[in-house]
């Protein structure tokens, strides 16, 4: 029987036509199809700047250097996400300070950065939990009183909107923040491949992100610095900033603007599995299936369901991912709570018990099978899967 995985890219004959056709041109890297990626993303989510670089990773790193992040400083994120959300702070030598997250979404809790905020803190990163748009209007109003720069994680989350008034936002548009990222990971909701992207407002961001990007050179002549620049030609440049080699290819690029092209369809896709595993799963005794508040529509990136007992549910977990994977369904777990990780514990002194939301979260819960290309068949053996996982235990 082949295993169901819990996530998967959705190709098809245009992407790889997009891609050959970028492989016979001249330009495979530093091309065209980089702006043209750009300018489709900032189409798409509203905002006025983009910059893709090579992974999510490095666009959460480039972001935090952007925001003049340092040795010294505190950012505030949650400890309910993969660990880049933090090791960027790390990177640039500042300390990731973890905020508990609200009880349902998951999603780091606007009263609990509050909480949090030192005359060392710099800026916050929310993260848009499994797709689902974190609270950013309470998170812009607390950051920008204190003057905090506001770094949406919108690794999950391409697709989803909130809505503000009457009107519906796109995450990605930094409406509510200084900087968002995005991911294109073959599980995220478009792929390149490997492939990230930060998304702004801010056109002085914008120049500082686009060095960064390429080892902190510029070509701009309103950017140079040294007297050289008089007797220099066409060839001249400087590195103003220590950046990196953080660019995306021509290749990635052109896959991503195909993508793009078919993003509503599958979140239109997820969307209607993730109604119809909250249909099913719902009815299951000892099983919690995720929220979607009201005024926002989700990605569903993942589909984390829970355990819904409190005694023994680890032990109850550990059993239910077992009996998935014995029959074939491709479960995960998203994720183990960043400050539990030995490294955050050494280096931090982070321990169990600081933050309970999240690591009763984590105890709980399982991710399940969610992407665009899973069938109808396959639907029904993961529900199947869990039901029994459930009676099994």
């Amino acid at each position: 029987m082949k295993a169901i995985p819990y996530g998967h890219q959705w190709l098809d004959k245009s992407d790889i036509k997009a891609v050959v056709k970028v492989l016979k041109s001249d330009w495979l890297t530093q091309g065209p199809k980089i702006k043209e990626f750009e300018k489709a993303l900032c189409g798409y989510t509203g905002a006025k700047y983009a910059v893709v670089v090579s992974s999510g990773t490095a666009a959460l790193h480039i972001a935090c250097l952007a925001a003049g992040i340092k040795a010294g400083d505190e950012v505030i994120t949650s400890p309910i996400t993969f660990l880049a959300s933090a090791n960027c702070a790390v990177y640039c030598g500042a300390k990731p300070v973890f905020a508990d997250v609200q009880y349902g979404t998951f999603n780091i809790d606007p009263a609990e950065i509050r909480k949090k905020i030192t005359k060392k803190t710099k800026a916050v990163i929310p993260v848009h939990f499994a797709g689902h748009p974190a609270d950013v209007k309470a998170i812009h109003a607390i950051s920008k009183k204190r003057g905090l720069t506001v770094i949406e994680d919108a690794a999950h989350a391409l697709g989803a909107e909130y809505r503000t008034g009457k009107r519906w936002v796109k995450v990605g548009s930094s409406r509510h923040s200084d900087m968002a990222i995005l991911s294109f990971h073959p599980v995220k909701a478009i792929t390149t491949g490997e492939g990230g992207a930060v998304l702004t407002n801010s056109k002085d961001l914008y120049e500082k992100l686009l060095s960064l990007r390429t080892h902190g050179v510029t070509k701009d002549k309103k950017q140079f610095h040294s007297p050289a620049k008089k007797h220099g030609g066409a060839w001249y440049y400087e590195m103003n900033t220590l950046g990196f080699n953080y660019r995306m290819t021509d290749i990635q690029a052109a896959l991503g603007i195909s993508q793009l092209k078919k993003l509503d369809k599958f979140i239109e896709k997820r969307r209607r599995i993730a109604e119809r595993y909250k249909k099913q799963l719902s009815r299951i005794k000892g099983i919690e299936v995720p929220v979607e508040e009201d005024d926002v529509r989700s990605a569903w990136h993942l589909y984390p369901v829970r355990i819904s007992s409190d005694k023994g549910s680890e032990i109850k977990r550990k059993k239910m991912f077992v009996a998935l994977k014995e029959k074939g369904v491709g479960a995960q777990v998203h994720y183990i709570p960043v400050h539990l990780h030995p490294y955050y514990s050494r280096r931090f002194g982070y321990r169990k018990g600081m933050y309970p939301v999240a690591e009763d979260y984590y105890s709980k819960a399982v991710s399940i099978p969610l992407y665009p290309g899973i069938a109808g068949k396959d639907i029904k053996r993961v529900i199947r899967a869990v039901r029994e996982g459930v009676d099994a235990r």
